[in-house]
C-alpha cells in the first residue's frame, strides 16, 4: 500500500486554489477581484506544471490502488487545467466585474478538480466522488447568466444530472457487491464467476452515467440548451472540459470487464448514436452555439472510437489521447471565435463578418474546417489516427459509419463558414458597441494558428 499525498501534488493545488479563490473574494472589495482571476490563473498553470514532476518514472498506483499516475493521467493533469485557463482568457471581459467574479472562477478550479480526479481514478467510489465534484459546479455555471433560459437549462442539467448520478450509483454499487471491491485490479479478478447477466447491467448502468458527462448518446440532451442560454466562455468550458475526464474514465473500465459480456459493442453502438444523433440534430439548427452544441454530441462518437478497440489494438490509447488534445485546441478556438462577438446568436447575425472582422472570420473557418476534420489540420490528425486504430481493431462498419457522418456534417460546417461573407439583409439596428469584439480577438486568432500547426505536428508523432 502507497501513501505517496506528493503525487497529488496537482490535484491539490487545483482544491487550494479554489478555498482560498472563493475565501478572497468574500473579502476583496469589487475593484479588486480581479486578483482572485490572476491567482487562478497562477494555480492552474502551477497545477500543469507540477503535472510533469512524474514523466519519465513508470506508471504506478497510490492509495491502495485507487488512483493511477501514468500517460493518461499526466496528460489530463496538463490539458485539463490549460484548457481552463484559457476559458477564463477567453471569458475575462464577460467575467470581469461581475458580481460572482470570484465566485466562477472558484467553481470553474472545483470542476476541473473533478474532471481530473474522474480521468486518474481506478476505483469505482472514487469515480463517483469525483463525478459530484466534476458536476455540481456545472450547474451554477450555467445559471451565472441569470436569464430566464440559463435558469431553465440549469434546471434540465441538474435533473439529468441527478437522474443519470443516480444510474451511476446504481450499477457502481451493483458491480462493488458482485465484484466484492471496487477497485479496477480487484474488480477483474473478482467478477469472473458473477453471473453474466448482472455485470451487464452493472457496466451498464456506469457507461451510461459517464455519458452524461462526456456528453454523449444517452445523456445529451443538457448540451445543446445549456452551450445555448449560458455565457460563451462558460459553454466553452462546459461543451470541452467534462468530456476530457469521462472518455479517459471509459477507457480505463472496458478493460475491467470479463470477457463474457461484449462491452466494447457497446460503446461501438453508442459512438455510432452519438455521431449520427449529433450531425442530424445540428443540421436543423440556426443558433450558433446550440449548432456547436450538438457538433459536440457528435464529437464524442468519435472519441468514443479508439475506446471500443482499447483492449484488442495497442494504438488506441494514443489515438484517444491524441483525439483529446487536438479537440480540446479545436472546441476553445470555435468558441472564443464565437465569444468575441456574443450578440451575434444566429448564423444570419454573422452575415457581413468577412469584411469587418477578417482575422475572426478566418479563425472560425480554420476551427470550423477542423472540426470537419479537414487536411492538415488539428482534428483531421486526430481523426486519422483514431480511424485507423479502429479499423485495426476489427470495426470496419464503425469506420465507415464515422466517414459518412463526417461527409454528413460538412453540411452544417458550411452554413457556419458561409455566413461571416453573406450580405445582411438589413442594416443592423444596434450601437456600435455591439459590432465589436467584446472580448479580445487575440487569443481565438493564436489558438487557430495553433490548429493549424497541430495538426502536421501530431501526425508526424503519431506515425513515428
Amino acid at each position: 500500500m502507497r501513501m505517496d499525498y506528493t503525487a497529488l501534488l496537482p490535484e491539490v493545488v487545483l482544491l487550494a486554489a479554489a478555498v482560498i479563490t472563493l475565501l478572497a473574494g468574500s473579502y476583496l472589495p469589487r475593484r479588486r477581484q480581479i486578483l482572485t482571476r490572476w491567482f487562478t490563473l497562477g494555480a492552474l498553470l502551477t497545477s500543469a506544471s507540477a503535472a510533469l514532476i512524474p514523466l519519465g518514472q513508470p506508471a504506478t498506483e497510490i492509495f491502495t490502488r485507487t488512483y493511477a499516475i501514468d500517460t493518461p493521467t499526466t496528460v489530463i493533469r496538463l490539458l485539463v487545467p490549460l484548457s481552463t485557463a484559457v476559458v477564463i482568457l477567453i471569458g475575462r471581459s464577460e467575467f470581469s466585474g461581475t458580481p460572482r467574479e470570484s465566485e466562477t472562477y472558484a467553481l470553474l478550479l472545483l470542476a476541473t478538480l473533478g474532471t481530473v480526479v474522474v480521468a486518474g481514478t481506478t476505483d469505482l467510489l472514487v469515480l463517483m466522488a469525483g463525478y459530484l465534484l466534476a458536476s455540481i459546479p456545472l450547474y451554477a455555471l450555467i445559471g451565472l447568466s441569470r436569464t430566464a433560459r440559463a435558469a431553465e437549462a440549469t434546471l434540465k442539467t441538474y435533473l439529468m444530472g441527478a437522474l443519470f448520478g443516480v444510474l451511476l450509483l446504481a450499477g457502481i454499487t451493483l458491480l462493488t457487491a458482485l465484484g466484492s471491491s471496487s477497485s479496477y485490479p480487484d474488480l477483474t479478478r473478482g467478477l469472473e464467476h458473477a453471473p453474466p447477466a448482472a455485470i451487464a447491467a452493472g457496466f451498464v448502468a456506469v457507461i451510461i452515467g459517464l455519458l452524461f458527462k462526456a456528453g454523449g448518446v444517452p445523456g445529451h440532451f443538457w448540451i445543446p440548451d445549456a452551450a445555448e442560454s449560458s455565457s460563451p466562455a462558460i459553454a466553452a468550458f462546459l461543451t470541452t472540459i467534462p468530456k476530457l475526464g469521462a472518455l479517459i474514465a471509459l477507457a480505463r473500465l472496458v478493460p475491467v470487464a470479463p470477457s463474457s459480456i461484449d462491452l466494447p459493442l457497446l460503446i461501438a453502438v453508442l459512438a455510432a448514436l452519438s455521431m449520427t444523433v449529433g450531425n442530424l440534430a445540428a443540421l436543423a439548427q440556426t443558433n450558433i452555439r446550440r449548432l456547436l452544441g450538438w457538433s459536440t454530441v457528435s464529437q464524442v462518437g468519435y472519441l468514443l472510437m479508439p475506446v471500443a478497440v482499447i483492449t484488442t489494438t495497442p494504438t488506441a490509447s494514443g489515438a484517444l489521447l491524441t483525439y483529446l488534445v487536438l479537440y480540446a485546441l479545436t472546441n476553445l478556438t470555435v468558441f472564443g471565435t464565437v465569444a468575441c462577438l456574443p450578440r451575434r446568436k444566429n448564423l444570419t447575425d454573422w452575415a457581413g463578418v468577412a469584411r469587418s472582422h477578417p482575422w475572426l472570420t478566418g479563425t472560425l473557418i480554420v476551427g470550423s474546417l477542423s472540426l470537419l476534420g479537414t487536411p492538415p489540420t488539428a482534428v483531421f490528425a486526430g481523426k486519422l489516427l483514431v480511424f485507423t486504430a479502429t479499423w485495426s481493431g476489427g470495426l470496419a462498419w464503425l469506420v465507415i459509419i464515422a466517414a459518412a457522418n463526417t461527409v454528413l456534417s460538412l453540411v452544417y460546417y458550411l452554413r457556419l463558414l458561409i455566413s461571416p461573407f453573406q450580405t445582411p439583409a438589413t442594416i443592423p439596428d444596434t450601437p456600435a458597441a455591439a459590432q465589436t469584439p467584446k472580448s479580445p480577438s487575440v487569443m481565438p486568432v493564436i489558438l487557430g494558428i495553433a490548429v493549424i500547426v497541430a495538426g502536421p505536428i501530431a501526425l508526424g508523432i503519431g506515425l513515428l
